[in-house]
This record gives C-alpha cells, structure tokens and sequence, in this order.
C-alpha cells in the first residue's frame, strides 16, 4: 500500500468550501429537543464478568427518539469510592458493536471511566452488538450497510439516530455517582471519530475530543478518490439512482464532520494515516483544519487506516495529561 492522496504539505493547508444547509443548527437542536423529551431513567446494571480490577455495568439508556440503546460502563475497581473519574466516551467504528467488556479495558486501567455506546443496528461485521435500530420515519430502498439507509430524507435518515444516540450517551453516564460530569472526553476511530466529532459540537460542555480517521466528511472527494468500503456504498447507490445525486448530497451536509468541526470548540487531538483508503487522508485534513477548537493532529506517514495504532494511544494519553484530565491517584479520580 503506497499513499495515494495529495502530498502533506498540500493537506496540511486543505480547507474546502463547506456546502452547509440554512437549517443545520436548528435541524440539531429540534432532534436533540425531541429525544430528550422522551428520556427515561438510565439503568445501570453491575455484572460480574470475571474481571478483578474492572468492574463492569450493562447499561441500557435512551437515545433517538425514546428508544433503548445498549451501552458498557467500566470503572477501576480500585478506585476511591467517594471521588468522581474522568470520563471517557466511546464510540465504534462501521459494522462494530458493544463487544464484550474484555474488549474495553484500556480506558479503565488507566484510571478513567469508560463508557462504550452500542451502535443501533450494527454489531454484525466484526464485534457483536445488542441495540436495534427501529425506523420510526421509515427507509428507502438502499444499498447493503448503513450509509444509504434513509438518505433521501434528513429526517429518517439513519445518521440522524446514532448522532442522536451518541449526545445521549454522554448525558447518560453522566448519570452515574463516579463520573466527573466536568471531565468528559468524546473519542473513537472512524465511525466512532465521526460521531465523537458531532457529539463534540452539539455537547459544548464536553473537554476534550480524540478524533481518529473521522469517516462521513468531505464526501464528494471521498467518492472521488477511493472505491473502498464503506464510502462505496454511496458511489453504488448512485449508480442506480442516477437522479438523486442531489437530494443524497443534501442529505449527507447535515451530517457532514465538516460542519459539526466549525461549530466544535472543546481541545481535540486528531489522527490520521496517510496511507489510508478507507478514511482518505484529504477527507481528515479537510475536517481537521475546519475544527473551530484546539487542536493538534498526529500525521502517522506509513500507516493506514489503523492511524498508529498503539502509538497513537500513548499521544492520546499525553494530550489528556496536557489538560489536566488524568485521574488523581491520591484522590482516586
């Protein structure tokens, strides 16, 4: 695999004309208005999985309109039990879901709270999840996967939930006695990083972000440049419906990381792999130098959509501790 985008010095100053709706920001708001007038108490369910220094609870909270979305909340088990913990909020690439909790152990073994929001209606390619995705404002015909799920209307559209799901997400950990509600930290990796991205700009009072390889921005140059999953699913909806390339495009601007990075302020570390054809590269520089915050970005030249991998959670673990937002072993958070 060579790298295939612009050259980085061009990236490093790629900053495309946003195509943004008139509506976008009341769009959001009506969305999250409505989900949090149908929210009910969080449940917050301790179980026992085996695990001696973690301990696990099955969290079932509400998300897009009013319906159930499946999450894991960790905490250290040894833990000073009258403090509050740094909160991290996960979200999980395309195809993914919840997992078990043996799969979500770094956050907590660093000291942090660590909260994994399912993803409605994925958890069948690569890790099983638990939540189903119920069409209130029902689909059109659309491409196998998620992208073209209701894409000719914003409103059923299917990013419109998980976007939703996700601002509710931090709303609901924050509902448990060891979270720091004032430490929050949105993060995930390519469809996680695009929904840690939205929440970051609809969730002002998040503090920090990690953004890696954000999918779903920028998406006629990602149409443009790679013929890989997931983008394709677009590319092949729109070989067969020629005549709607201009209601898919309008739908896709709200959702667009692009436009929720202008309205995002809290402190954000990026990621990206040159060699990446699934997230292209111009697409995360496209996003990165629109974010409305401070940032900093780490360039990882000979890796893929992986983004450094390992390497890149030890930054994540500097950029947290830049900002005061590690957890105070003498008070246990």
């Amino acid at each position: 695999m060579a790298q295939f985008d612009l050259p980085l010095e061009e990236l490093q100053r790629y900053k495309p004309e946003r195509t943004e709706p008139p509506d976008f920001d009341a769009f959001w708001q009506e969305t999250l208005e409505d989900a949090r007038a149908k929210v009910r108490p969080t449940r917050f369910e301790r179980v026992d999985v085996g695990l001696r220094t973690v301990e696990t609870f099955d969290v079932t909270f509400t998300g897009f309109a009013g319906q159930e979305v499946r999450a894991w909340l960790q905490l250290p088990r040894d833990r000073d039990r009258g403090s509050r913990l740094p909160l991290v909020v996960e979200y999980i690439g395309y195809g993914g879901g919840r997992g078990f909790p043996f799969h979500w152990l770094f956050w907590p073994s660093a000291g942090y709270a660590h909260f994994v929001m399912d993803t409605r209606g994925q958890g069948s390619s690569w890790q099983p999840g638990d939540t189903p995705d119920p069409e209130p404002d029902g689909s059109n015909p659309h491409y196998p996967g998620f992208l073209t799920r209701g894409i000719l209307d914003p409103r059923g559209y299917y990013y419109r939930r998980v976007f939703a799901d996700g601002v509710r997400a931090i709303e609901a950990a924050r509902e448990h006695e060891s979270v720091d509600a004032e430490r929050t930290i949105a993060s995930g990796g390519s469809q996680g990083g695009a929904i840690a991205l939205a929440v970051t700009a609809l969730a002002p009072t998040i503090r920090a972000a990690l953004i890696n390889v954000p999918f779903l921005a920028h998406f006629k140059r990602a149409l443009a440049v790679t013929d890989e999953h997931p983008y394709v699913e677009l590319t092949h909806y729109l070989t067969i419906h020629r005549s709607e390339a201009d209601q898919v495009f309008r739908t896709l601007s709200y959702i667009d990381g692009m436009n929720f990075a202008a309205r995002a302020r809290a402190p954000a570390l990026f990621a990206v792999g040159l060699m990446d054809e699934i997230t292209p590269p111009s697409t995360v520089f496209a996003t990165y130098n629109h974010y409305a915050g401070p940032k900093e970005i780490r360039t990882w030249e000979y890796s893929a959509h992986d983004a450094g991998e390992l390497h890149h959670v030890q930054e994540q673990l500097r950029f947290l501790e830049g900002l005061g937002l590690t957890p105070d072993p003498k008070r246990g958070g």
